[in-house]
């Protein structure tokens, strides 16, 4: 039998390792998957963005990472939040063109991962039912048929830039750009065609509007709305050095027209909002060997 003063020094030393034991079990629980939480930060009616940030979403909780989507109003205050690290990434980002103004402002405090899509450009468009217009010079002359007015979108958003400077640039001057937001464009386009009225609107592409209305793109000799540009990742500065298995995956991540169109009407025609996760689970399932999973 132990001497009574040596047994409180036995279950302390006991307890000592029962407890390093348990330290031990919680370190190695933790360092098994990633703790991090990655926000992303996009326009929620700009579909190139909601589609490209929820099949991000899905890679990135397959990996172990926490995610937060912090839905913004205009491309101005996304790049303001990526500058100020409010976000973490940006999805399908334009800056090589359309979003070239806020890249010469925030530029330097932004990583950029390259572009993941390569033939997005800017457009105005019109019903194909309109005759005689098929070039946005075609316009000049003919305000009354379009009540006075290119139909576009957010105040914010580069296009709106490029489309005000393409109204000068061909003299439209009996026009007007009417801003407002993505879905309001839309409900005018989706009104003026069940009626065969005739309109013109800023699209872009790629953009599931293309496809479900009949519409035409309009010539752009001046070339002012652009040529074909990137869609890109963009992060705040430093993302790399905390996530840089991350910033390697968005790197390597390629899409072309096929798999991101049938990505965006998964998403935005066929499941709608509130099941973009299941849109984008199914196109995995589609397209297994596209995307990789995030080492």
């Amino acid at each position: 039998m132990l001497p009574r003063q040596v047994l409180p020094t036995i279950l302390a030393a006991a307890l000592a390792v029962s407890l390093a034991s348990c330290t031990s079990v919680l370190s190695s629980s933790t360092t098994d998957k990633n703790p991090a939480t990655i926000t992303l930060g996009y326009i929620p009616s700009w579909p190139e963005g909601l589609s490209a940030a929820f099949l991000l979403d899905n890679k990135l909780k397959a990996a172990g990472y926490a995610v937060e989507h912090t839905p913004l109003n205009d491309a101005s205050t996304v790049y303001s939040a990526l500058a100020s690290g409010d976000i973490d990434i940006y999805p399908a980002a334009w800056p090589e063109h359309t979003h070239k103004q806020y890249m010469d402002e925030h530029g330097r405090t932004i990583e950029d991962y390259g572009a993941f899509y390569d033939n997005a450009r800017l457009t105005w468009a019109v019903p194909e039912y309109v005759d005689g217009v098929d070039s946005i010079a075609d316009l000049k002359g003919q305000a009354d048929r379009f009540d006075g007015q290119v139909v576009g979108i957010e105040p914010g958003a580069g296009l709106t830039k490029a489309s005000q400077e393409t109204i000068d640039a061909y003299d439209l001057t009996d026009y007007t750009l009417a801003t407002s937001s993505t879905p309001a464009m839309l409900s005018e386009l989706e009104s003026a065609t069940a009626a065969k009225k005739d309109i013109v609107v800023t699209l872009w592409r790629p953009f599931w509007a293309n496809s479900t209305f009949a519409v035409k793109d309009l010539q752009d000799p001046e070339g002012t709305l652009g040529s074909t540009e990137g869609l890109h990742w963009l992060a705040r500065g430093g993302f790399e050095s905390d996530n840089p298995e991350v910033a390697e995956w968005l790197r390597e991540l390629k899409l072309d027209d096929d798999h991101y169109g049938s990505l965006e009407d998964l998403i935005v025609n066929e499941y709608g909002e509130g099941q973009e996760p299941a849109a984008v689970q199914e196109w995995l399932d589609k397209h297994p060997d596209t995307v990789t999973d995030i080492k």
